[in-house]
């Protein structure tokens, strides 16, 4: 009884079939995993996980995680869409030292054409800010970043968080009220309207 009920397990491994999952264009179509399915179908909505410097291959961006969801299965390859990203949370305590101001803004942004994100900025004062000061910051941060992305399409914004350049332009912007230490886009999130 046991022998039999452990080949059975056997065949339906056997049965599975391997797949390569692919990034979404605008990150290369680079291969960042290979699964296993019975069914092609069964992959889609899977969520990968890659860090920057698995794509890139650029260590300093090692902290950077890039989350990805299938979202198409041809042949043997499973496509993706870019769902969001975050930093690790370690690179974020190693950014904030004693005597400063932590703010932190989550905005919701829309791209111009039409796609809604999540975007959570930190930003780090160089001194410790009073809390007028901290929401003035948190403010200009949250127009700042819903104006970049009503200029830019999806995959212009995604291009520009990841790669800094939305928070390089809100350090610039913001500093001019406050002497900032840093700026950066820790976290973000794809809104799928579907689901809401």
């Amino acid at each position: 009884m046991a022998k039999a009920r452990r080949r059975r397990v056997r065949d339906t491994w056997k049965d599975k079939q391997w797949y390569t999952i692919t990034t979404p264009k605008e990150f290369g179509d680079a291969e960042i995993g290979t699964t296993p399915a019975r069914e092609p179908e069964m992959l889609l909505k899977r969520r990968v996980e890659s860090t920057m410097r698995e794509l890139t291959g650029d260590f300093s961006k090692q902290y950077v995680k890039l989350k990805f969801q299938i979202s198409e299965v041809a042949g043997d390859t499973a496509t993706t869409k870019f769902i969001g990203h975050q930093v690790t949370s370690d690179y974020v305590r190693s950014m904030i030292r004693r005597g400063t101001s932590r703010i932190d803004a989550i905005v919701k942004a829309e791209s111009k054409d039409g796609q809604k994100m999540k975007i959570h900025v930190l930003a780090i004062t160089i001194k410790r800010a009073k809390s007028s000061q901290q929401r003035y910051i948190r403010e200009t941060v949250e127009k700042l970043v819903v104006d970049a992305a009503s200029q830019k399409n999806f995959v212009e914004l995604v291009e520009d968080i990841i790669g800094g350049k939305l928070a390089s332009y809100v350090y610039h912007e913001t500093k001019k009220i406050y002497p900032l230490k840093r700026v950066e886009v820790i976290k973000t999130k794809v809104i799928d309207e579907k689901k809401s």
